[in-house]
């Protein structure tokens, strides 16, 4: 049975009300450093991993025999969303955290001009989404397409890809990802 570290870090720091960047400085290590555990694009050695946990503070054994309450919450109000993005990208995830969960839904603002990054995003699962508002331009592998409201995309999320907002106003999207990345 393999553990999911990035989940259970992410559940444990929200648990504890800390952000990325708030656990970083407390750890000693770069934000970048949690955001990629916690998207399981890295995997941590245990003194690593037992460094960010003692900014928490959980010791090991406690964070890997820590089992959370199903959610069994079903309905969730626009303040509930939970921002798990930072500058001019917004993530706003629909639930407190997603551990044990197969799904993640985010409500995406991207300002104009904002970019994923020149490096396009590879991971693990499927995502598709829903254009509400804007110009958002998606590169798949080599394709690449401009969709406007009601306009949508669905890939596999190990093909390359990246988003990014053309046109003087914000883009807005509704997405999902399985499994859960962020």
């Amino acid at each position: 049975m393999s553990v999911d570290v990035g989940h259970r870090l992410r559940y444990v720091r929200t648990l504890n009300k800390l952000s990325q960047r708030a656990l970083s400085k407390r750890a000693g290590v770069t934000n970048s450093t949690i955001s990629l555990i916690e998207s399981n694009q890295l995997n941590p050695s245990v003194g690593a991993l037992k460094r960010i946990l003692d900014g928490i503070p959980i010791g090991l054994a406690e964070f890997f025999s820590l089992e959370p309450a199903a959610p069994r919450k079903a309905f969730y109000p626009a303040a509930e969303l939970v921002e798990i993005g930072k500058g001019p990208i917004s993530y706003r995830q629909v639930g407190d955290n997603l551990f044990g969960r197969q799904l993640q839904v985010l409500k995406e603002r991207y300002e104009p001009g904002a970019d994923t990054g020149r490096v396009p995003l590879v991971h693990d699962g499927e995502e598709g989404g829903i254009v509400v508002a804007g110009r958002l331009e998606v590169t798949v592998d080599e394709e690449r397409r401009i969709l406007g409201p009601g306009d949508a995309y669905y890939f596999d999320s190990r093909r390359p890809h990246r988003f990014r907002c053309l046109g003087p106003e914000p883009c807005e999207v509704v997405s999902a990802c399985t499994p859960p990345t962020f």
